[in-house]
């Protein structure tokens, strides 16, 4: 094998017309550079997680066709986590934060974005008080949120679709979480986990979050230096999205419409397949079709 792909939908919902292209496209690289596919369930977001939503996810791609060589679910990577983040608390990387939803609302600007750019305020008071981890452990534990120590550097990186950048995630969003209160693992900690433990060479994603790409560097650059490993940065390719009639991201949150109600109302793969191909460009009509065309459809794209 070249490599490894993962398609990592969160179980917050159920699958959508969004989750589909991001499929294809993992899939459709897969084909292209033969790569190993990996499922990985995110369910780092323990309060809006449910098991009918994760058996979902395996339902509805299998109904769908797709087939995968490998799986995981992040809740039973515990104390891999875990160890990681000794590590990087060990070397100071790590620190409490006590700062309310409210109080980083009034405290700290925003991107043009409207993302709350942290200006450190609980970093610079675990530095004069000289804070270390608690109980002597080896690991910081809740209930303070645990921020990353971003180094104050521009990050040069390529994406495959959308070409050169320069991101300096110090001014684009300062430190960031890595575990929350109630002790949840953030997406961007656990992703980066994930990806360097599962050795994943190829990272393709909606463009809505290719500006977590500079951040997830700089922290997976870090693990690998408190790990004693070298960092091989995969390659990145972030797609465009299906949007709805208003030009929204469909989402979630949102209620998008499931690829479950239309399974449900008896649409067949192949119209649904056809549909999601036809909105993101990729054929002239609406119409079914089977999904190894649609793959190779993609596939001849990239």
């Amino acid at each position: 094998m070249a490599g490894k792909i993962r398609f990592a939908p969160s179980p917050t919902g159920y699958l959508h017309e969004g989750h589909l292209l991001s499929a294809l496209y993992v899939w459709a690289a897969a084909k292209k550079w033969n790569l190993h596919v990996h499922l990985r369930i995110e369910d780092h977001d323990r309060g809006r997680t449910r098991q009918a939503y994760i058996d979902g996810i395996r339902e509805d791609l299998e109904w769908l066709g797709f087939e995968y060589d490998s799986y995981s679910i992040q809740s039973e990577r515990t104390e891999i986590y875990q160890g990681v983040l000794n590590k990087l608390a060990e070397q100071n990387y790590v620190y409490p934060c006590t700062c309310s939803r409210k109080q980083l609302e009034a405290e700290n600007p925003k991107s043009e974005t409207g993302e709350i750019i942290y200006q450190g305020k609980c970093r610079i008071l675990a530095d004069s008080l000289k804070l270390k981890e608690e109980g002597g452990s080896g690991s910081i534990l809740p209930p303070h949120n645990l921020r990353f120590k971003i180094v104050d550097k521009v990050i040069n990186w390529t994406d495959y679709r959308l070409g050169d950048f320069s991101e300096n995630p110090a001014k684009q969003c300062g430190d960031f979480p890595i575990q929350d209160r109630e002790g949840c693992w953030t997406y961007q900690f656990a992703v980066c986990v994930d990806d360097l433990d599962q050795e994943i060479t190829h990272i393709i994603r909606g463009e809505d979050i290719r500006n977590s790409t500079a951040r997830q560097i700089a922290l997976s650059e870090t693990i690998c230096q408190v790990s004693g490993r070298p960092y091989n940065r995969p390659l990145y390719l972030h797609h465009a999205l299906i949007v709805d009639a208003s030009g929204k991201k469909l989402s979630k949150r949102e209620l998008a419409h499931s690829i479950r109600q239309d399974k449900e109302a008896g649409i067949s793969a192949e119209t649904l397949l056809g549909r999601v191909v036809f909105k993101a460009g990729f054929q002239n009509e609406d119409s079914p079709i089977a999904l190894h065309d649609a793959i190779d459809k993609i596939a001849t794209s990239l």
